[in-house]
């Protein structure tokens, strides 16, 4: 018999139907449900988020920090100014003194455009004890002793004051330089407490969940250092002009006390000559 006579009436010639794939329908499905679930909004991660959602401590140690920055970007600017303005004024004023014929010169010279940098102050004030003390003498306990003794005295007077006007306000910038990282990282550790306190009440401790809030946290040390980083440099430029500057006024001052008494000037060398 053939094999024709074996098959089933009415499906003749129909192929039979393909078993369904178990990987095929597992990917169809997953991504199914991957269509249909909705995906949560990502929170907003960031500096402004981190203040927003800090406690008092918090927001009382970032204002902390901004005062400190406006302070020391206020020195750093003001006595910038002043260290220009006074390197230019002091030139120009040694330029003119060694260049004067008497010191009555100096003495118009200073009447006429004033005292305005520290080595016409010490010139004016220099001569001035000089014609005081030999008008008038020893009539103080302050003017006790020689003319020499006196005018002396009244030199170093004014190179303190000087001192302490050029030291004036590096105390801040110090201290903001050595305590700004450090408000800085208590702002991060408290922040990270507070982080962690949050998610450990929420429950399910994901990796995704405690690094943006951890991250806000480190802000704080990087707002801490970009506070600090400024006063320091700008304080040591600051000590290191003051150093130069009060070596040439100790100079000065050397060689106008010199001329006060003497006359002369006394070169490196110790030896004395006379001056113009």
């Amino acid at each position: 018999m053939s094999e024709s006579s074996n098959a089933v009436p009415g499906q003749a010639g129909v192929a039979p139907a393909a078993l369904p794939d178990p990987a095929a329908a597992a990917l169809a499905q997953n991504q199914a449900a991957v269509a249909t679930t909705q995906v949560p909004d990502a929170q907003p991660q960031g500096f402004s988020h981190f203040i927003a959602q800090s406690d008092l401590i918090g927001k009382s140690l970032f204002v902390v920090l901004l005062v400190m920055s406006l302070a020391s970007w206020y020195l750093i600017v003001v006595k910038s100014i002043a260290n220009m303005r006074t390197k230019r004024r002091s030139k120009q004023f040694l330029d003119k003194f060694w260049q004067s014929t008497s010191l009555d010169a100096v003495a118009n010279e200073i009447n006429t455009h004033g005292a305005n940098d520290p080595f016409s102050h010490l010139a004016s004030h220099a001569m001035h004890a000089r014609d005081h003390h030999a008008k008038f003498g020893a009539a103080k306990l302050e003017e006790a002793g020689s003319q020499s003794d006196f005018v002396m005295r009244t030199m170093r007077k004014v190179i303190d004051e000087e001192t302490a006007k050029l030291e004036s306000g590096l105390t801040v910038l110090a201290s903001v330089g050595s305590t700004a990282p450090f408000v800085g990282l208590f702002g991060t550790v408290w922040g990270v407490y507070h982080a962690l306190v949050a998610i450990g009440m929420g429950g399910g401790a994901t990796i995704d969940r405690i690094a943006g809030p951890v991250g806000e946290a480190l802000i704080m040390t990087g707002v801490g250092l970009a506070v600090a980083i400024p006063a320091v440099l700008a304080f040591n430029a600051f000590v290191r002009r003051n150093r130069v500057l009060l070596a040439q006024l100790d100079a000065f001052a050397h060689d106008l006390f010199a001329f006060l008494t003497t006359g002369q000037q006394i070169d490196n060398e110790g030896r004395v000559r006379a001056i113009r």
